[in-house]
């Protein structure tokens, strides 16, 4: 289970510099032209999550560790990316290996004026191209395999047929109707437009509390297309990044009119995008947030710690978290009924404060 998201866009939209912050670094060297990034640069950040904060105040352990998962800034693509314009290939290629797709939008006046969605369409259309191409490779291949009697190819076969009729009406992949059956082939055909879609949208510093026209229309765009959409000042981003001290961090951004920090909000979302939830565990020596893929079992997120706690696996001892801050800890939740013994199938919850028993 991957937790990546991809960070694409055309060149000069913000990517670089959204990269930068988000791993406060400069790994990611922010230029005015393209192909800046001729390797995708790779950055591992923290989840946002306030309830460590809340469950370290009760528990006071000796470090606070938070769960994490990796953005990698892909060189800006161009028009003609699939058919290898400006080194796309090798970029298409670095985009198929991510599990997620955050796309920067600008949503600015520079040079010309914002078209977000026109700029939208040309690196979804060079994904399609790409997605097209890659089906067509594969199809002789299987047709040979189905007339010889391969019921595996001759159900790939199916698949391939039916997203490239998709893909040349003009639909990304992910609008395909996948049976459950089918769905493990669906994600080995590694397409592009499969790929859970975030757009960033970059609007100017004066617009990052409210968006602007431009955002709204990139916005309403997503939506359209079932993704999700954060509004961001890249640069603005940047510059909360350089701050160390917390509070002088607060204070730039109230005087924006600013709550939080855009990132956040992307971290966030990304994570949601994959589908993934946090569990959490407390002790004396830490207080940690570990994630799990939505609908996992308790045996599942036990192997996430340690392979010996799924194999050994006995009982999750739980507490929803609510439940431990309102009570004041474990021991608090245990007199007061609020801790629960749940098997290797439970499905874990969001925000399940886990205690696992095992033996090996």
């Amino acid at each position: 289970m991957g937790f990546n998201c991809g960070i694409v866009g055309l060149p000069n939209v913000g990517k670089s510099t959204l990269f930068n912050a988000l791993t406060q670094s400069q790994a990611a060297e922010a230029a005015n032209f393209p192909f800046t990034t001729i390797e995708p640069n790779i950055g591992r950040v923290s989840v946002p999550d306030a309830r460590l904060d809340a469950l370290a105040k009760i528990a006071k352990p000796e470090k606070v560790l938070s769960t994490r998962m990796e953005f990698v800034d892909i060189a800006g693509l161009v028009k003609g990316a699939s058919k290898g314009e400006g080194l796309g290939n090798k970029f298409l290629g670095n985009i198929r290996e991510v599990d997620a797709i955050v796309h920067v939008l600008r949503c600015f006046d520079a040079d010309t004026p914002a078209d977000p969605v026109s700029d939208a369409d040309v690196v979804n259309t060079e994904l399609m191209l790409a997605d097209m191409e890659s089906l067509q490779k594969r199809t002789n291949n299987l047709i040979k395999k189905s007339r010889g009697q391969d019921k595996a190819a001759t159900a790939e076969l199916a698949l391939v047929e039916g997203t490239l009729k998709l893909l040349e009406a003009g639909e990304p992949a992910c609008k395909l109707e996948v049976s459950l059956e089918d769905a493990k082939a669906f994600r080995m055909l590694s397409l592009l437009t499969a790929k859970p879609v975030l757009y960033v949208l970059n609007v100017g510093e004066d617009d990052a509390a409210t968006g602007n026209a431009a955002s709204e229309k990139a916005a309403a765009m997503a939506t359209s297309e079932g993704a999700g959409s954060v509004i961001i000042s890249a640069k603005i981003e940047e510059e909360v990044a350089q701050l160390s001290d917390p509070a002088e961090r607060g204070e730039f951004l109230e005087s924006l009119g600013l709550t939080e920090t855009g990132l956040d909000r992307v971290v966030r979302a990304g994570y949601a995008l994959l589908n993934l939830i946090t569990f959490l565990t407390v002790g004396p020596k830490e207080v940690r947030a570990w994630t799990v893929e939505n609908g996992a079992t308790a045996q599942q997120a036990a192997g996430v710690i340690h392979t010996d706690f799924a194999k050994g696996f006995i009982a999750a001892e739980t507490i929803g978290y609510d439940d431990f801050i309102r009570l004041g800890g474990e021991q608090a939740a245990k007199e007061a009924g609020k801790m629960r013994a749940e098997g290797r199938d439970y499905i874990v919850k969001d925000g399940d404060v886990l205690l696992f028993r095992f033996n090996v």
